[in-house]
């Protein structure tokens, strides 16, 4: 099992920054990709990024790209997602996520049954 846990979660202007952390326990060692996505009232959860524990690869989805960073420390076995820019379309709860089966196709790291483990939330909310 693993355990994740977001945090850094609030209430900012348009424009401004936010840095979200999820922070892995438990048996860390089988996760392979991390990944954040996101949950807007009304609307489906959808994809922001996902990186490799490995390789360090990343991918983002195109709504964040240029404006999101994703990273990882592997030592305090922690996944980040930097957010700058912020637009209030970005308003949505944020969840962390891990897989821990083998390697995926880049093309499936967008999907969300693609991963075995998911963080509670954290909400981000942007005001105009």
């Amino acid at each position: 099992q693993v355990q994740l846990v977001e945090s850094g979660g609030g209430l900012v202007q348009a424009g401004g920054s936010l840095r979200l952390s999820c922070a892995a326990s438990g048996r860390t060692f089988s996760s392979n990709y991390m990944a954040w996505f996101r949950q807007a009232p009304g609307k489906e959860r959808e994809f922001v990024a996902a990186i490799r524990w490995s390789t360090g690869a990343t991918s983002y989805a195109d709504a964040v790209k240029g404006r999101y960073t994703i990273s990882r420390d592997n030592t305090k076995n922690t996944v980040y997602l930097q957010m700058n820019s912020l637009k209030t379309e970005d308003t949505a709860v944020y969840y962390c996520a891990a897989r821990s089966r083998g390697p995926v196709p880049p093309g499936l790291l967008a999907v969300g049954t693609q991963y075995d483990y998911w963080g509670q939330g954290t909400q981000v909310t942007v005001s105009s």
